[in-house]
């Protein structure tokens, strides 16, 4: 079974290698058998033509009127000249025979063939046409299947009469060693880009296997709740950006955990508080160690350690419903201005108690907006509550709400501690909370921000924060403005 990426690779380049080369190899010894073939037969045929034309010029010449005793009569000369032409051209077999196919001279003997015979249908094919080529050992006259060619001897004294026949073989076994030594060639090389590739692929796999196997174990850490292992990074390509990517989720996952646990802290701390307190004091009031004038000043105290354990819980129950999709948002149109107005009056006190230069700007004394009226409600009022939260004493405390570009901008500002700048990203997330210490966040467990950007993110809208730590802290949401129909509606249901 292939199950590393090494054997995969390797596996895969073998295989395309070994497929070209065969192709390469069938086609390349293919087309250079042939065209050698070619050439050969060629080269056998020229051949025929050149000793058919010298035969019939030096029997022309001689004073012999019968061809088979001009052939005795100078055997030697013959024998001499077609043996010079036989190993001077690819090493020929040239046969001399009568008119009936009977060998008279060959090549490759010093003396008169008389015993050997041209096949019947190969003579009768030079008989008719004059010249006949083709493969074979002509029943054993050569010692292979040759190539073979032959043409007619005619004489101009004897009114051009067939007077004998040329026949030229040659093997084609140098055809078949030049194949074979390609062959081998192609093979070598082969072997060698194999060697080559399988260097090549064992680097180039050990590159993307080694941050592959440094995430696998990077994923066993983070498996037993360890988020300080990374991946090293030192190239550029996908691998790196996965082995980033990697990098980024462990970072998500390392703020996540811390998180959870400062999460788990608030709550504890929050629940716990409070419980002792409300015990405390109720214990004090049944024991009679709070003396009856002092009860309701201290039963003010449990009922607002009661509220607080109210609003731990509604935020959790919000969570809850929010993580299960059970939370719908129904859209009406109203006017925020007026929404603006009413929290700020809501915060007159705590206003007062600051000394804090208060703005309200909008450009109009209405902006109507199309959206789930509570759901906005609950996003403003939680940002307005800790713009006077955490807003320095006779700090500018300002409301700002612009329509432009079809939407409108509500921005809530304040001066004061701001946000440092490594937190702005998280200031969104589940269990956020800037005020670590609790210096002025003694209420909340980091859960407001995250209800608030659920609420716009549903509403397909945009927030965002812009902060200077310790000079400001500036949060601004959109909204959809409300149309023409929508108002007109509106005024027909009033």
């Amino acid at each position: 079974m292939l199950k590393g990426l090494f054997s995969k690779y390797i596996t895969a380049f073998m295989l395309i290698i070994a497929i070209s080369f065969t192709a390469v190899i069938v086609m390349v010894t293919s087309m250079i058998t042939n065209s050698a073939l070619n050439e050969k037969k060629e080269a056998v045929r020229v051949s025929a033509n050149s000793v058919r034309d010298f035969m019939e010029n030096t029997y022309e010449k001689g004073h012999r009127v019968n061809f088979n005793q001009f052939v005795f009569y100078n055997f030697e000369v013959l024998y001499g000249s077609l043996s010079m032409v036989a190993q001077n051209t690819q090493d020929l077999i040239i046969l001399i025979t009568d008119a009936t196919g009977r060998i008279l001279i060959s090549s490759e003997e010093h003396g008169t063939v008389s015993n050997n015979e041209i096949p019947a249908e190969f003579t009768a094919n030079i008989q008719q046409n004059g010249c006949a080529s083709g493969v074979d050992d002509l029943n054993g006259i050569f010692p292979s299947r040759y190539l073979v060619s032959g043409c007619s001897i005619h004489s101009t004294k004897e009114d051009d009469a067939l007077i004998g026949m040329v026949v030229v073989g040659a093997s084609s076994t140098d055809v078949s060693s030049l194949a074979e030594s390609v062959l081998n060639t192609i093979v070598v090389s082969c072997l060698w880009v194999m060697v080559a590739a399988l260097i090549a692929v064992y680097f180039i796999t050990e590159k993307i296997i080694s941050p592959l196997k440094a995430m696998s174990r990077a994923a066993k850490n983070y498996a037993a709740g360890i988020f300080d292992v990374r991946v090293p990074v030192n190239s550029r390509d996908e691998v790196a950006q996965l082995a980033m990517a990697f990098n980024n989720m462990a970072n998500s996952l390392a703020n996540a955990e811390n998180l959870r646990q400062s999460f788990l802290a608030n709550v504890s701390h929050d629940l716990r508080t409070p419980m002792t307190t409300i015990a405390g004091f109720i214990d004090g009031i049944l024991d009679g160690a709070i003396p009856p004038d002092k009860q309701p000043y201290y039963l003010e105290l449990i009922a607002s350690e009661v509220r607080r354990l109210s609003r731990l819980g509604s935020s959790l129950l919000d969570i809850s419903r929010i993580q299960a999709g059970d939370r719908k948002f129904t859209k009406t149109v109203f006017d925020i201005c007026e929404m603006a107005r009413q929290i700020i009056i809501s915060f007159e006190q705590r206003i007062e108690e600051k000394k804090l230069d208060v703005v309200f700007a909008c450009d109009f004394d209405k902006v109507m907006v199309y959206a789930d009226r509570d759901a906005i409600h609950q996003v403003f009022y939680n940002l307005c509550d800790n713009a006077v939260k955490f807003s320095k004493s006779g700090g500018l405390y300002r409301i700002r709400i612009v329509e432009q570009n079809k939407k409108v901008y509500v921005s809530v500002y304040n001066e004061g501690q701001g946000i440092p700048e490594n937190e702005i990203a998280y200031v969104f997330d589940r269990f956020y909370k800037s005020d670590k210490s609790r210096g002025l966040d003694k209420t909340g467990v980091g859960l407001g921000l995250y209800i608030v950007k659920t609420i716009i993110d549903a509403h397909n809208e945009e927030i965002w924060v812009k902060s200077a730590y310790g000079k400001y802290c500036e949060f601004v949401f959109t909204l959809q403005p409300a149309n023409k129909s929508e108002l007109k509606e509106k005024r027909l249901q009033i």
